[in-house]
């Protein structure tokens, strides 16, 4: 995902492997930068093993120099099948199996709906979701012969509630949350557990560097659309998450005893949450009437 901007604490990495818990294995994608670097920093430190994987494999090539043989510095684009397998199969060589996968590469889009360029929506359905499910293919077969494993999706808040200028993003995010929860009522039998994180604003370029926007920008959508591109371009760097510690919530998330299906990461994320619940609720509520109405109403 996106690069760390470092104004957060680091209790969560930098301590001593604890000696007490087996060591896992990690597949985790887009580790060049933000939430994917902070995560495999995260799992190496605490003694687990990592695939380290990124569209080029030397911007993680430091993780493997730092770490040894328990860090595994690989290529992997999501949008190139033959590189994914590829990934999964020198992951397991090195490790003799995957624990878990963390589906993490992504990037954002800013425009209206109607300034959306179809190549470019193309393009980010094709990381966002399509890269995702090639990596979960790739991944599934050796989790489900060992009859264990957990499939972590980085979604967003922005996969619960959607918002003027970022609604193609969204629409990928909301695509991963309903193919996660389908995905984990099909593995829950098999011993694989299924994680769908949701992060609020964390403090990496996501805003930044690597958000990507339509040259696009009709008058009519100035206010809304625009307004908001605006503004999201201008909280970069200002965040109120620390992608440290939603790399710390994660990997506790995944050594819960029953790991919850959604983690909301950050405050921002969890009062959002709690207002589209309301927001939605309402609607329900002033709307049963003519709801129920649609029933066949028995002689």
């Amino acid at each position: 995902m996106q690069n760390i901007t470092h104004t957060a604490t680091h209790e969560a990495t930098h301590n001593a492997p604890d000696a007490s818990r087996e060591a896992a294995v990690w597949l985790i994608t887009g580790c060049s930068s933000g939430l994917g670097r902070a995560l495999a920093e995260h799992a190496l430190e605490r003694g687990d093993r990592v695939a380290v994987t990124a569209r080029d494999r030397s911007s993680v090539a430091d993780l493997a120099a730092r770490y040894g043989e328990r860090a595994l510095a690989a290529r992997l684009d999501v949008t190139e099948p033959a590189s994914v397998y590829a990934a999964v199969r020198d992951c397991e060589a090195a490790f003799g199996r995957i624990d878990v996968l963390v589906n993490n590469a992504g990037y954002g889009y800013l425009a209206a709906v109607e300034e959306g360029e179809d190549l470019a929506v193309r393009s980010l359905y094709d990381t966002n979701v399509h890269g995702a499910v090639t990596v979960l293919k790739a991944v599934l077969p050796g989790m489900r012969a060992r009859r264990s494993g957990h499939i972590v999706t980085v979604s967003s808040f922005g996969g619960l509630a959607a918002f003027a200028a970022t609604g193609y993003y969204h629409a990928t995010k909301f695509a991963l949350e309903g193919l996660s929860e389908s995905l984990a009522a099909e593995l829950a039998p098999l011993g694989i557990a299924v994680t769908i994180a949701e992060p609020g604003g964390l403090r990496t370029e996501w805003a930044g560097r690597s958000m990507q926007q339509s040259p696009v920008r009709l008058p009519d959508y100035e206010q809304t659309a625009g307004r908001r591109r605006d503004t999201t371009l201008a909280v970069s760097g200002h965040q109120p998450g620390d992608p440290v510690r939603a790399a710390a919530a994660i990997a506790a998330a995944v050594d819960a005893g029953t790991p919850p299906l959604r983690l909301l990461l950050g405050s921002d994320a969890l009062a959002g949450a709690r207002a589209r619940l309301e927001r939605l609720r309402n609607e329900i509520d002033a709307n049963e009437a003519l709801t129920r109405s649609v029933d066949v109403v028995e002689a």
